[in-house]
């Protein structure tokens, strides 16, 4: 039996942890932004971690039950309300068929996710259940969650345990102030040592401009560029480039003022130099920020990106040894 969707909050989406091996073809990877949330949310009800689940922006849905079934609420702290009763998130909840599921006000973060045991079983495109909207693809008719929807559910495997919690020393949500380190781009030598300096050196605050295909921050000096006749191809911007590749988490600064960190559902290429690109293990943490958020770039090696890559892989490590 489905969940019904009497209200579906905002930008509610359907995601699992995407589908890789089509970004040569200009499709992203998609899936949450919050990956390590997505698997922890899983993991607490007993379902593989790549299970498609909701992700919510800001605010929740509100759901009702038709069937019995185990739910967990991981990421920003969106508390889940149950029957009104509110509950605590990154906990395993029964619920009962005829209940219903609301939220509480978002008190830090950016996006909740929302997983069911079973998972949510739509239809795989690319074999992927993630909403992809500007490709049509994933989710429910490739579209965000809207009222009167149904939500079809798989079959639990029955491990669930009701009360299974993660503790905070397990997660990870960003500071106050936050830090993101990044990897120097092949485009580092487009710009001044001067301007390179002071761009790792000034905080930045994430604009209203952040969605699930990039963060646009702002309030930092814009980057100088080093003279040059633009090459065949390219724009006469000095932040052109012939069109490259862009990989995941690229660091675009389109005519040098406000830098674009590109997400899940990114363009695959274009025509606008990268200063750098944020490392993997930092890429959930972006998911995260709420507009206005000060932010700080950190200049990093490739040694560095490998360690905090390791780092994340020993974190949910962790997670998966304490609920077993």
């Amino acid at each position: 039996m489905p969940i019904n969707v009497i209200t579906s909050g905002f930008a509610t989406t359907i995601q699992d942890l995407g589908r890789p091996g089509y970004y040569h073809l200009g499709i992203p990877m998609g899936g949450a932004m919050d990956r390590f949330a997505m698997r922890c949310a899983n993991m607490l009800v007993g379902n593989d971690e790549g299970a498609a689940g909701l992700e919510c922006v800001f605010m929740g849905p509100e759901l009702e039950f038709t069937q019995d079934c185990t739910f967990a609420v991981t990421g920003g702290d969106l508390p889940p309300k149950l029957d009104g009763e509110v509950l605590e998130s990154w906990t395993a909840i029964a619920v009962k068929a005829g209940q219903k599921l609301s939220f509480d006000y978002l008190r830090s973060g950016a996006r909740a996710y929302l997983a069911f045991s079973g998972g949510i079983d739509t239809p795989l495109d690319l074999g992927s259940r993630s909403t992809y909207p500007i490709g049509a693809l994933g989710g429910i008719d490739g579209r965000a969650v809207q009222p009167g929807d149904t939500l079809p559910l798989g079959m639990a495997d029955g491990t669930a345990k009701t009360g299974a919690h993660i503790p905070e020393k397990l997660r990870r949500m960003p500071a106050q102030e936050t830090e993101l380190r990044v990897l120097p781009g092949l485009y580092w030598h487009r710009i001044t040592e001067a301007s390179g300096t002071r761009f790792f050196e000034e905080t930045w605050k994430v604009a209203s401009e952040a969605d699930r295909m990039g963060y646009r921050f702002k309030g930092g000096t814009p980057l100088e560029f080093v003279d040059r006749e633009p090459p065949f191809g390219a724009g006469s911007d000095p932040s052109n480039i012939t069109d490259a590749c862009y990989p995941y988490g690229s660091v675009q600064v389109p005519s040098g003022t406000e830098p674009i960190i590109l997400h899940r559902d990114a363009v695959s290429g274009g025509g606008y130099f990268m200063i750098g690109t944020v490392i993997s293990a930092d890429m959930d943490l972006i998911g995260q920020l709420q507009p206005n958020v000060p932010t700080r770039f950190v200049k990093v090696d490739m040694d560095t990106a490998l360690a905090a890559r390791k780092e994340r892989a020993s974190a949910l490590d962790a997670v998966r040894a304490h609920l077993a």
